[in-house]
């Protein structure tokens, strides 16, 4: 529920810092990134997988496809004992995956792990 509570974002979230649109696969995205260091940036990802409480993924691309794709991914495991382990993470491609990744990569791991503990903060409330 909270990864899907698009409206709470700005609440909780240091890195996705707003996110709207309608949450059904095709969907465009309207999602705003805060990465430390930089301006705010502003992209509009494809929802090209969507299971409700198991998995949610988009696809985001940089000015054509091809240059700069992003896979964003949230997969939700349960567990035996009522817990939930969350994969999040991003597979990119594209011919200038290599130059980009190489000046973002450090603060994009840096702005997944904040997030990811301040959903495993706000998840445990």
């Amino acid at each position: 529920n909270i990864l899907s509570d698009f409206h709470s974002y700005p609440e909780w979230n240091p890195f996705i810092t707003k996110i709207s649109g309608e949450l059904r696969t095709g969907a465009k995205l309207d999602v705003t990134l805060e990465i430390e260091g930089t301006k705010p940036q502003s992209f509009k990802p494809e929802i090209i997988s969507l299971t409700p409480g198991e998995k949610f993924c988009w696809r985001g691309k940089l000015f054509i496809k091809g240059l700069f794709d992003g896979t964003h991914f949230f997969i939700l495991d349960k567990m035996e004992d009522g817990k939930v382990h969350l994969t999040h993470g991003e597979n990119f491609h594209g011919i200038l995956t290599g130059p980009i990744l190489r000046k973002i990569e450090k603060s994009t791991i840096n702005g997944f792990e904040r997030m990811n503990l301040a959903l495993k903060e706000k998840a445990e409330i």
